[in-house]
């Protein structure tokens, strides 16, 4: 009764279900801490094209670009259950055709141990600013607001939202210059 391969697996057993119950107490132990904090961004320039989108259509949309400074501070969201922070910038608006944009404009992953202060200032987005159609230009209600998933050891993947947002608008007419 008392065989090698029975004992290997009691103590297989126990150990998992100390394992597990150290993972709980990982997770409950960090689950109410409020991961919110400030964020402060400015876009520095914006202008706005006309140019056709390469798709079946071939109509003419806006493409928006614009650079930006951003300052926040991120180290106190570091604790021991959290492994890494993926950041990202979005822009939201409303058109005519749509009444919520949401877009995408820049991201970045923070590993824990790396510098978390950020301190941007006259950045390039990384990703397109499309709009499928012409709501862009002479839009004056843009908001550019950061966000992060907190990526933990053990427990929930949270969607946090920055306290801050910068409110800017497109210019009226269209550039003709090479951006």
């Amino acid at each position: 009764m008392h065989s090698v391969l029975s004992r290997g697996n009691a103590i297989l057993a126990y150990t998992l279900s100390v394992l597990t119950g150290l993972t709980f107490v990982c997770f409950i132990s960090t689950v109410f801490i409020d991961y919110r904090t400030t964020a402060t961004m400015n876009t520095v320039k914006v202008v706005v094209k006309n140019v056709p989108d390469y798709s079946a259509s071939r109509e003419k949309n806006d493409l928006g670009f614009l650079t930006f400074d951003l300052q926040t501070d991120l180290t106190h969201l570091f604790n021991w259950n959290v492994k890494q922070l993926f950041l990202y910038l979005t822009a939201e608006y409303s058109t005519p055709k749509n009444v919520l944009n949401q877009v995408v404009l820049w991201d970045k992953i923070i590993l824990r141990g790396e510098n978390a202060v950020l301190d941007f200032k006259n950045m390039n987005t990384k990703y397109y600013f499309w709009d499928d159609g012409n709501g862009l230009k002479g839009n004056n209600n843009v908001t550019l607001s950061l966000s992060w998933n907190i990526i933990p050891n053990a427990g929930f993947l949270p969607s946090i939202f920055a306290i801050g947002k910068h409110v800017f608008q497109f210019p009226n007419e269209y550039t003709q210059a090479r951006v």
